[in-house]
């Protein structure tokens, strides 16, 4: 596994990660303790040292499993997202009480006194430009409570805004349907030693280049039912994209690099940007752990290869989704 530094915290971190969004179980079915722990197991044994979570994940499950694994295996570098359990999640109930509570809760999940990192979770904008919450998280962070903070970001000014403050990490959507990041965000986080979490790396398996217009989703799954974001940001389904005009695009990135497993790839293309600090795809079941790690020893992708991806995304994907984000 190759390592990279991440930002300013000097800390040397594997270039792929783990989501945990889904650990254990596939969408919209049960949690499944054991897988996910195996899952972790498969994660530390092939040189995966960085785990991202949410306190709405798994309802807490997610953290807690993570909690029990990390007492007996150290150096993992946890990053833990906050802020998408208020209700209705509306600017104002940002408040500072309400983020001291979220700290404090995941911290007993986790069984830790300190949280390694904590990013506010795609918070609504208006949140980026309220003082106390940068002086919460200030406080926190001087109090020993957590060791930095960042930010999970839907829009590329959510980011730039957050660059304004003492931040640690950015994490975005970025792959081969998502270019915007790299025009500005990538730049100014390099120039302020901002890490780069890339997030959604295969668009929500869009980019693994197994679908077609025959699979179908679950009920609970929200590839199913958030397609036009009527649960949360559309971009968090198959990257924003619609369904039909990513399979074009698919079908022409599988020419391009003659497979039908387009996955490992999509991972590659992602490590070729040095700004970013890692990768996360998730997990459901420990055996796709084998596989994401094998991205990070493929040979790197030509600059002919890199142009062609650029010009696919241009052609069938620029339109849907590079102003909305």
């Amino acid at each position: 596994m190759n390592k990279r530094r991440f930002g300013k915290t000097n800390k040397i971190v594997s270039e792929i990660g783990l989501g945990t969004w889904q650990l254990g179980s596939k969408w919209g079915e049960e949690f499944n303790y054991e897988e996910a722990f195996n899952i972790l197991e498969e994660s530390y044994k092939n040189g995966i040292n960085f785990i991202d979570t949410a306190d709405i994940y798994l309802g807490g499950k997610s953290e807690t499993t993570i909690g029990e694994f990390i007492k007996d295996h150290p150096n993992i570098y946890v990053t833990t997202k906050i802020g998408r359990a208020l209700n209705p999640h509306i600017a104002s109930m940002y408040t500072k009480e309400a983020i001291i509570k979220f700290v404090n809760d995941c911290r007993i999940r986790q069984q830790r006194d300190t949280l390694d990192l904590v990013l506010l979770h795609c918070p609504p904008t208006d949140v980026y430009m309220n003082q106390e919450v940068w002086d919460t998280l200030n406080d926190l962070k001087q109090n020993g409570i957590i060791k930095d903070y960042g930010v999970s970001i839907e829009k590329i000014e959510e980011g730039i805004i957050a660059l304004k403050h003492d931040i640690t990490a950015i994490e975005v959507v970025f792959n081969m349907f998502r270019l915007k990041p790299i025009e500005k965000l990538f730049i100014e986080a390099k120039k302020k030693d901002v890490a780069i979490i890339a997030r959604v790396p295969l668009a929500s398996g869009l980019l693994t280049g197994k679908y077609d217009e025959k699979t179908t989703f679950s009920l609970k799954d929200h590839r199913n039912y958030n397609r036009n974001g009527e649960r949360f940001d559309k971009g968090e389904t198959f990257s924003g994209v619609p369904y039909e005009e990513g399979l074009k695009a698919v079908s022409e990135l599988n020419k391009l690099f003659n497979t039908d497993n387009l996955s490992l790839i999509a991972l590659r293309w992602i490590l070729m940007f040095e700004e970013v600090s890692v990768v996360i795809p998730g997990a459901s079941k420990a055996s796709h752990i084998k596989e994401n790690v094998k991205a990070s020893d493929l040979k790197p992708l030509t600059s002919l290869e890199m142009i062609r991806v650029e010009e696919i995304y241009n052609e069938y994907i620029k339109k849907h989704v590079h102003d909305l984000w």
